[in-house]
């Protein structure tokens, strides 16, 4: 499903002029070396560009469409038309001369036999430099001396014959094309498209994932006997034609490559694609489910009116949208070579709209700086903050994610990593306290009612939890009018004691309540006896020995809403 699916978007790519034919692909360069036309190096021109990355400006390979790379791992492949100072200057940094030597000589063959055969100046020039190079005295060539720093780095380098990059030449176009068309192998029926194709042993490498390898890794590979089955080698188990394992490793490359639509939650890369390749589909979920900055002609309202009208099934036409297309979401995570999925969503995109309106709208809470939160500041409520890795829990984050895109109840992960980081840090933040009303209208819990889970205070509700949270929250207000400045207050000491065993921590609040209210001017004083006295009438003549995990929920968003009451402007109130 997923190869069929990135193949597909391949083919719709293809159509629109965005992405490579097969055999070609986007090669990041740094260099290009100049040839006369004997092949002699005469200068070197840099192919570095400026961008911008966050308020620094830096200088980055330029992506240039050259043919395409091959799969390394411990052997000797070299690159057509391009490569790094192994294969194109036979030297390197890394003290290995013989293999050095033995790269270069390896992409000398592979020039001469696509390119013996052409009548074309600029071919000749390539080959007579490969002839008449001399890679023991390439680091006193005058030509490399300010760059070679930079070469030795690791930086892919290219040709110019008379001004000329050498890929412009139609002659060697054709002789790339024809070579890389001309695979002999046995063909075996393409699991992906159906067709007859010679099986591609090892499958191009995915790159921009964060965390996996820099050169890249594979989402298919097979390289143990363990794998292998009924004598087939590699890939051979699987098989997968040319065609298609060009055509989903280059989409996929494509969409990694766009940093703008690029998402990260936790250590997964999350990239997302509409059916027809079509841009505004992606957009809109990165501004729904990312958080990513809305244009200047849109304002949130626009935002939600538009995914309210795709939930409905209704096509936003201002925006170009339809609800029936079919909306994919990939997330890939690291794992050494690999790349492992972490999760796979398909669906119209309408139907993914009305899962995350429908999340977005669960989420709405008081005090709340986001009116749509995005997945990782959600999910970043779920960490320590003064830890080294600020990352959530894989396996937590993904099966959130899940839920979030399919509509499926929250996953108890979740809310213990939630709880667990209130119960340490005794603090609810806004994100906190939606999480916990989100999980519980989701996944519904008698002993957490819908009359708890509010935008704001409901002060009728005579829920016992949520009556003690908002009551130690007014104690917590009265020792701090009583105490102004104080460092520590009943919250940092009795906090938690006070969820679990309202039996035993009440009493001895409320005996430092009384002391607390004796050094209160008589107005104010006054005033918080009463508000004491209703919440006591809810609560009546004892207290609760143990609440359960649902039942500190309540009293967690009792005390988080009435702390945010105290905040509220009197109008709204």
């Amino acid at each position: 499903m997923i190869l069929q699916a990135l193949t597909q978007l391949f083919e719709d790519l293809t159509q629109q002029g965005k992405i490579s034919r097969p055999g070609w692909s986007k090669a990041k360069i740094s260099y290009a070396l100049c040839l006369d036309e004997s092949g002699a190096l005469t200068y070197v021109v840099p192919l570095l560009r400026e961008e911008q990355v966050g308020k620094k400006t830096q200088l980055r390979p330029t992506p240039i469409e050259l043919p395409s790379p091959v799969t390394r791992t411990v052997g000797i492949l070299p690159n057509f038309l391009w490569d790094n100072s192994s294969y194109i200057l036979g030297v390197d940094e890394k003290g290995k001369k013989e293999r050095s030597l033995a790269c270069f000589r390896a992409c000398m063959d592979l020039h001469h036999r696509l390119l013996d055969e052409l009548d074309s100046p600029i071919a000749k020039a390539l080959l007579a430099y490969f002839d008449t190079w001399q890679p023991e005295s390439a680091r006193e060539h005058p030509a490399l001396a300010d760059c070679w720093e930079d070469i030795m780095k690791g930086a892919n380098l290219t040709f110019r014959v008379d001004g000329r990059f050498i890929w412009e030449d139609e002659a060697i176009r054709r002789a790339w094309d024809n070579y890389y068309g001309d695979i002999q192998g046995e063909k075996q029926q393409c699991l992906v498209t159906g067709n007859w194709d010679v099986t591609e042993p090892v499958h191009p490498s995915i790159k921009g994932v964060a965390g996996a390898q820099s050169s890249g890794a594979a989402i298919v590979s097979f390289n143990a006997p363990a794998f292998c089955s009924y004598g087939k080698e590699q890939s051979l188990n699987a098989p997968v034609g040319k065609y298609a394992a060009f055509a989903y490793t280059a989409a996929l490359n494509h969409l990694l490559a766009d940093r703008e639509n690029v998402h990260r939650i936790g250590d997964t890369t999350v990239v997302c694609w509409a059916e027809g390749a079509e841009p505004q589909y992606s957009a809109v979920a990165g501004f729904s489910l990312f958080g990513d900055d809305l244009p200047d002609t849109m304002t949130e309202n626009d935002l939600r009116n538009a995914l309210k009208k795709l939930a409905d099934g209704l096509p936003c036409y201002e925006m170009n949208l339809t609800p029936e297309r079919t909306f994919y979401i990939l997330g890939l995570a690291p794992n050494a070579a690999r790349l492992s999925v972490r999760f796979f969503y398909r669906n119209s995109f309408g139907s993914l709209m009305k899962n995350v309106t429908d999340h977005h709208e669960r989420m709405e809470i008081v005090g709340s700086r986001y009116q749509i939160m995005p997945l990782w500041a959600m999910l970043r409520e779920t960490v320590n903050l003064n830890t080294t890795d600020k990352s959530p829990s894989p396996v937590m984050a993904g099966a959130t994610v899940r839920s979030i895109f399919t509509g499926t109840p929250y996953p108890a992960s979740l809310l213990e990593a939630t709880m667990l980081r209130i119960r340490a840090e005794r603090e609810i933040t806004p994100g906190r306290a939606a999480i916990l009303k989100a999980y519980y209208l989701k996944n519904s819990c008698e002993l957490c009612p819908k009359e708890v889970l509010t935008v704001a205070l409901n002060e009728n509700s005579t829920n016992i939890p949520y009556t003690l949270g908002r009551m130690f929250a007014v104690y917590e207000e009265v020792q701090e009018a009583a105490n102004p400045g104080i460092n520590a207050t009943i919250k940092d000491k009795y906090f938690n004691s006070a969820a679990a065993t309202p039996a035993v921590i009440f009493p001895i609040l409320d005996n430092l309540c009384q002391k607390h209210l004796r050094k209160l001017e008589a107005g104010l004083r006054i005033t918080k006896d009463k508000q004491i006295g209703k919440l006591k009438n809810v609560l009546g003549e004892s207290y609760p020995i143990r609440l359960t995990l649902p039942e500190q929920g309540s009293f967690n968003l009792g005390y988080y809403h009435q702390k945010q009451f105290r905040y509220t402007k009197k109008e709204d109130k």
